[in-house]
């Protein structure tokens, strides 16, 4: 069968599930994908078996969405070779962050290696799990029920998708699948970078045991706005590597 422009444009998106909970709702989310034209599912660390028998009854002709479903233990390797990544939350939060509306904000992932990230049904995602996103959306709810179920979430977050490539394409303003600029790097690339950097500043003492967290999130911040290259990014990691030589030859210089 033919690839459509719209199946094209929707493609390289990941729908992460982390930790769900409900068979029920692995299968409904399974079924919603396939409707609005996704089929990549990643399963973080599940909590139910996503090949049973209800998972498979919700999920009806999606089936095969769930047989193709990867399973991962943590949340990073949900992101291994994502570009992008967007994650979803239903409450306020106390960090310095905007939440921004779905319609507005996902079609950011089209025609990218992507993730839209979803928490598990009885916490929804922590604060170090929103870390990993470079956006965080919001779906408005009411304030009597703000709290969506998690295949619901999933629906609305995917109808929000399709309808935004089908509408880019109609408009013939889709972005092209081959981009002019240099490739983003990868999540996973900035990933080690992040924890090559933690290390080094926690060495030199500009950060603290207690502290890294909150400072190691406004370099994540800080990154998700530069949005470097992969070149940029083994540039910034051989600046470290070369100050961390340094270091070693001051402390145990040569005889």
């Amino acid at each position: 069968m033919v690839e459509t422009q719209w199946e094209t444009a929707l493609a390289k998106i990941r729908i992460v599930l982390v930790e769900p909970a409900g068979a029920l709702n692995v299968g409904s989310c399974a079924r919603v994908m396939k409707n609005m034209g996704l089929t990549q599912m990643v399963l973080v660390n599940p909590h139910c078996d996503p090949m049973s028998c209800e998972a498979k009854t919700m999920a009806v002709h999606a089936q095969d969405i769930l047989e193709s479903a990867q399973i991962v233990d943590s949340l990073p390797q949900a992101l291994i070779g994502c570009q992008k990544a967007i994650a979803t939350t239903a409450r306020d939060r106390s960090f310095d962050r905007t939440l921004e509306h779905p319609r507005t904000t996902l079609p950011w992932l089209l025609h990218s290696p992507a993730a839209l990230i979803f928490g598990p049904e009885d916490r929804g995602l922590s604060n170090t799990e929103l870390n990993y996103a470079q956006r965080i959306v919001r779906i408005p709810s009411s304030s009597a029920y703000e709290s969506l179920n998690l295949a619901q979430a999933v629906a609305v977050c995917c109808y929000e998708l399709s309808l935004s490539a089908q509408t880019l394409i109609d408009q013939n303003t889709l972005p092209s699948p081959e981009p002019s600029e240099p490739l983003s790097a990868t999540l996973d690339q900035l990933e080690g970078y992040y924890q090559q950097l933690e290390t080094l500043l926690l060495k030199i003492g500009y950060v603290y045991p207690h502290t890294v967290s909150s400072r190691m999130e406004k370099f994540r911040h800080l990154f998700n706005r530069a949005q470097p290259s992969s070149t940029e990014v083994a540039m910034l990691r051989g600046v470290i590597s070369q100050v961390e030589w340094a270091l070693t030859v001051k402390q145990h210089p040569p005889s």
